[in-house]
Order: C-alpha cells, then sequence, then structure tokens
C-alpha cells in the first residue's frame, strides 16, 4: 500500500483510483461496506481520510476520543487490500474549502478519483455544507461517479464509532468487536518503563495511550502481535490499563505480558487486541499482594483465551 500524505504532485500511478471517503476511525463493519462498495468499481481501491482527524482540529481541548491512530489505521486498511491511502493533512487550508473547491482542487485535481464511495450520512466542506446529493451533482460535472452506502447496522442501531467508544468505556471489548468485525487493537511502540514488573517476575512491553479514547481502566486479557523486529510472532497475554496507583499516580499506559516470551521488544511496535475484560484497577495493600493478583490475573487470562 503506497501513502500520500498531500493531494498535490502525486505520480501518475497514484491517480485514477477508486476511493471510499471518510475518517474510518476503528474501521467498523459500516466502514468495511463503504470500502467494498469502492472495491466493486475495478479501478485500484483508494482510501481518502485526514490526519488530524478533523474532530482534532476543531476541538484540540476535547479528550482524546480516537479509537486508531494513523499507524493502526494504515496497518488495517493495508490488510484489506487498499492500494492507494490518502491520508491528507487536515487544516485551516482544507477546512476553509467550499464543497465545490475540495471536488475541483482535492478530488479531481490532486488524486484524480475516478469513483468516489461515502456512507450515507457523509458531509464535507466549509461548515459541513455538502452532503451526498452535493457530491452526486459534482460528480457528474466533474467526472467521477459517486456510490452512497445505506448505513449498516443491527437491532435498529447503526455501527458507529461512537457506540464502540461507549462499549470500550464499559469494558465490553467483545461487544466492541462485533460492531467492528475484529479485535480492538492498540498498537505502537514499545518504550522505557519503570521495569517494576520485571522485577517482580512479570515482564512487561509498555505502550503509551496517547491522543486514543481509553477503554475502561483495568486488566485485559490480550492477543498480542509483535510487528517488528527479530521476534516477529503473535502470541497470547495479560495486560494492565491504567494509571499503577501502587506507585502514584502516572499518565495512563497499557503494559503487556507476553505469555511464554523472554525477548527485548524496546523499540518494536505490537498490536494488542483486547479480549475480555477481567477487573478494575485496584491499589493493593503490599507489593506481595499485588504480585500474587498478577499471577491470578494471569491464570484467568489464559483460561478465557483457551476459550476464546
Amino acid at each position: 500500500m503506497q501513502i500520500h500524505r498531500d493531494w498535490t504532485g502525486l505520480p501518475a500511478g497514484a491517480r485514477g483510483a477508486s476511493v471510499a471517503m471518510g475518517n474510518f476511525d476503528g474501521i467498523h463493519l459500516g466502514h468495511r461496506a463503504v470500502i467494498e462498495a469502492a472495491r466493486q468499481t475495478g479501478a485500484p481501491l483508494g482510501i481518502v481520510t485526514f490526519e488530524p482527524h478533523p474532530r482534532q482540529f476543531f476541538a484540540p481541548d476535547a479528550p482524546p476520543f480516537r479509537l486508531m491512530n494513523s499507524e493502526s489505521r494504515a496497518n488495517r486498511l493495508a490488510r484489506l487490500g487498499v492500494e492507494q491511502l490518502y491520508e491528507l493533512p487536515f487544516g485551516a487550508v482544507l477546512a476553509g474549502l467550499s464543497p465545490e473547491a475540495f471536488a475541483r482542487d482535492v478530488l479531481v485535481g490532486g488524486l484524480g478519483v475516478s469513483h468516489v464511495t461515502v456512507g450515507a450520512d457523509f458531509v464535507f466542506g466549509k461548515d459541513r455544507a455538502g452532503n451526498v446529493a452535493t457530491l452526486r451533482d459534482l460528480g457528474g460535472q466533474l467526472g467521477f461517479g459517486v456510490t452512497a452506502v445505506p448505513l449498516v447496522g443491527t437491532g435498529g442501531q447503526h455501527y458507529s464509532s461512537t457506540a464502540i467508544r461507549q462499549a470500550l468505556t464499559e469494558g465490553r471489548p467483545r461487544d466492541a468487536e462485533r460492531m467492528l468485525g475484529h479485535l480492538h487493537r492498540i498498537e505502537g511502540e514499545v518504550i522505557h518503563g519503570n521495569k517494576r514488573g520485571r522485577e517482580f517476575g512479570w515482564p512487561t512491553a509498555n505502550m503509551r495511550m496517547d491522543d486514543l479514547h481509553l477503554p475502561r481502566l483495568g486488566v485485559y486479557a490480550v492477543v498480542v502481535d509483535v510487528l517488528t523486529g527479530p521476534d516477529k510472532l503473535s502470541c497470547q497475554g495479560v495486560a494492565s490499563l491504567g494509571v499503577r496507583p501502587m506507585f502514584g499516580r502516572n499518565a495512563p499506559n497499557l503494559e503487556v505480558h507476553l505469555f511464554d516470551f523472554n525477548g527485548d521488544l524496546y523499540g518494536q511496535h505490537l498490536s494488542v487486541g483486547l479480549v475480555e475484560f477481567l477487573r478494575d484497577e485496584a491499589k493493593f495493600d503490599s507489593v506481595q499482594v499485588l504480585i500474587d493478583q498478577i499471577a491470578a490475573d494471569a491464570e484467568q487470562a489464559r483460561a478465557v483465551l483457551a476459550g476464546a
């Protein structure tokens, strides 16, 4: 998959794609329907999305809400067979474009799209002035096709990033998985921590949660893919998501213990899938009680994953 971070100066081979357009936060089953519809035109499959998420630009002080960082989104899209990812820089320039200017200058002049597929509720352009009908009219004028995909859901409710965030906030990763069509995954680089886990006999790989929506704090049964380095593998584990209350209040991070693994993961990138919430984060009376609880958590996680 080729990734482009601007809409100007693209090579000829990057133009002419059939694109699915949207924010694609989480890439849930509704997003998948839009992507699959874009694939059906026969042209190279592309994605038009934005970085940062427009909501981050318009409300920079809002609490973190993203289900995926750009790395995780790109990894998921590559697995879906996307050939061209147009990750457009969202700022004052894009925010100020009218629907007409966006279609003319970005979609046609910049990307040279052959077809655009969106969800039925898609809006775009300055002040969200454009909708599906606007896009169809512009496509007719400028020479690209348009497909609007009905919203997807079950039980009378549409799949949405909002509903997935709510499920994760409440510690329901399996419900989130049903809407996503895949496990909710946290991806990123393994950073150096305080190495207390190693001292306790439970070494962990630490990952930041910067700018990501926080699922319910606590302990999870997880599956882990090591994406880079000499030890690329898939394995199971147990993870603690929280602020480590035994040792003062800290910024939230994810600490993952990989079962039956002894390698060095510093600087490597992991993909951690949340399978089941086991318990809330807690402060224990002593370090030994904490160690005993970690052992119990690991045993419970193994049992959960054996039947997952």
